[in-house]
Formats: structure tokens, C-alpha cells, sequence
């Protein structure tokens, strides 16, 4: 099997106040939690980098093949409603309206505000290549120079666990996908489980570099015009249990989605390689 790199679902969220409860949060506080998050805004942009894991998809596995039959089967697969309905429940399931309360009061705070719109902003920007190739070079630039930023976006990356669980989410999405592959018959010899296994194993030590490449750019241009005390209050509460839990959360419903699509995206790839779709 040729191999290949799976769409990272990489999900940045304030680790703020936020504590596990029984019972569902009410409409009204949920949908108030999902506005100060700009979660629809979120999901649009993880659409949109989707779709362009779909196209590079056809010009690795099936080049000049797949036109606007595959445009069109990738956009139905990314389904933003689904995608952003899979968060609101985890965010039900996972939180009560008591809880809800102070974290929408800080996301809605013009400190809280600013590191949304900051996190949004430079998730969406990295969209555009050249801009994704600009931050990694200022991300070197920035640890040649022992750029004092660096040590506080690690911090808050390792307060959030964010690479292993972006690696963890990766490597299970890449899974989901070969299954998807196998299932649609995509090769004309057997693949038995195993062989899946060791092919993600071995793409693993990748992932990670590429995974951490991408964080520390990412966040360094979205968390530049913060100042360090900012930057201190927002790790002192990603260290918070209530912070990880909304992280967890998050993450959750984001693997959970993820995995279904890449199993979707696999089936779909198959058909093309197999000329079904020609």
C-alpha cells in the first residue's frame, strides 16, 4: 500500500473553567457556549481543510481521475452540520449549565474574545500554502533566535496534551481510511489487518514531527500580539482538571467524527481506483 497522511483534525480550544457534570446543559447555555467558542466559524474552517485533503487525495491516489464526481463525493463526506452537531452533543454530554456559566462569561470577556478571534484567525490563514510555509520559517527563525514565545506556546501545548492527542486522532483517522479501502476493494491482492497496523506504525514518527511542525507554527502566529502575562493566566488555566475536560470534549467528538469520515473517504477512493467511477 502506498502510503499515506491523514487529515489531522487539529482543534485548538481555551482551557478555561469548564467541569464535567450528569446532566446535559440547557439549550440556551450550550448554544452560548458554541457562540463564544465560534465554533460554527470553526467548523467551517476544518471544511475547508478537509476538502483540500480530498483534492490531494486524487492527485496521490487516482491523478486526473476523479474530476467533479470526487469534488462533489468529498463535500458531501464533509458535512459541517455533522461535523459541529458531533461537538454539541460531546459538549452536552460532558457539561452542565452551572459549568457553562463562567466559561461563557470568559470567552465572551475581551481578553477571552480576542484569543478566539486570534486562534480562529491564524486557523483559517494557514489554509493558504504560502502562509503555512511562511509561519514554519518564522518558527525556525524563532528557535534560532531562543524567541522567549516559544517556551510559553510549549507550555500551553503540553498543558493541553495537544500533540498526542492530535497523533493519537491522526493515526486512528489514517486507520478508519485503509479500512475504508479494504472495505471498497480499492487493492487487487488481500490486506489483512496487520499489514494496516505496521503501515501506521511506521508512519507514526512522521505524524508527530509534522504534528508538533504544525502546532508551534500555528500558535506562535496566532498567539503573537499576546503579551507574556496573558499568555501565563491562559496556562494556568489549560492546567485546570475543568479546562481538560472541555478540551476532552472537543477532542472526543472531533475523533469520533474524523473517524467516520476517513472510513467514508476510504470507500469512496476505492470505487476510483478501481475505475468504478470512470
Amino acid at each position: 500500500m502506498s502510503r499515506l497522511v491523514a487529515a489531522i483534525a487539529l482543534i485548538v480550544v481555551l482551557a478555561v473553567g469548564a467541569a464535567r457534570a450528569d446532566d446535559g446543559a440547557g439549550a440556551a447555555s450550550l448554544q452560548a457556549l458554541v457562540e463564544a467558542l465560534a465554533l460554527p466559524e470553526l467548523v467551517e474552517v476544518m471544511r475547508e481543510e478537509g476538502l483540500a485533503y480530498g483534492e490531494g487525495l486524487e492527485d496521490e491516489l487516482f491523478p486526473g481521475r476523479g474530476g467533479a464526481r470526487w469534488e462533489t463525493t468529498v463535500n458531501r463526506i464533509y458535512d459541517g452540520g455533522r461535523i459541529e452537531a458531533e461537538m454539541r452533543e460531546a459538549l452536552d454530554r460532558r457539561l452542565g449549565e452551572a459549568e457553562i456559566a463562567p466559561l461563557v462569561a470568559f470567552f465572551t470577556s475581551p481578553r477571552g474574545a480576542r484569543i478566539v478571534a486570534l486562534e480562529l484567525s491564524a486557523r483559517r490563514a494557514m489554509l493558504d500554502p504560502e502562509i503555512d510555509k511562511a509561519s514554519r520559517e518564522r518558527l525556525e527563525e524563532m528557535q534560532a533566535d531562543g524567541d522567549p514565545k516559544l517556551e510559553l506556546v510549549g507550555r500551553f501545548i503540553a498543558a493541553n496534551g495537544l500533540i498526542e492527542a492530535n497523533v493519537a486522532g491522526a493515526l486512528n483517522a489514517n486507520y478508519a481510511f485503509y479500512t475504508g479501502l479494504v472495505d471498497g476493494r480499492a487493492f487487487d491482492y488481500p490486506v489483512i489487518e496487520a499489514q494496516i497496523l505496521d503501515d501506521i506504525r511506521r508512519q507514526a514518527p512522521e505524524i508527530r514531527e509534522d504534528t508538533r511542525t504544525w502546532l508551534f507554527s500555528y500558535l506562535t502566529m496566532a498567539y503573537a500580539p499576546l503579551d507574556a502575562a496573558t499568555m501565563e493566566a491562559y496556562i494556568g488555566l489549560s492546567e485546570t482538571r475543568p479546562g481538560q475536560d472541555l478540551n476532552d470534549a472537543l477532542f472526543e467528538a472531533v475523533e469520533t467524527v474524523f473517524q467516520s469520515i476517513s472510513h467514508e473517504l476510504g470507500l469512496a477512493a476505492a470505487r476510483f481506483i478501481a475505475g468504478q467511477d470512470l
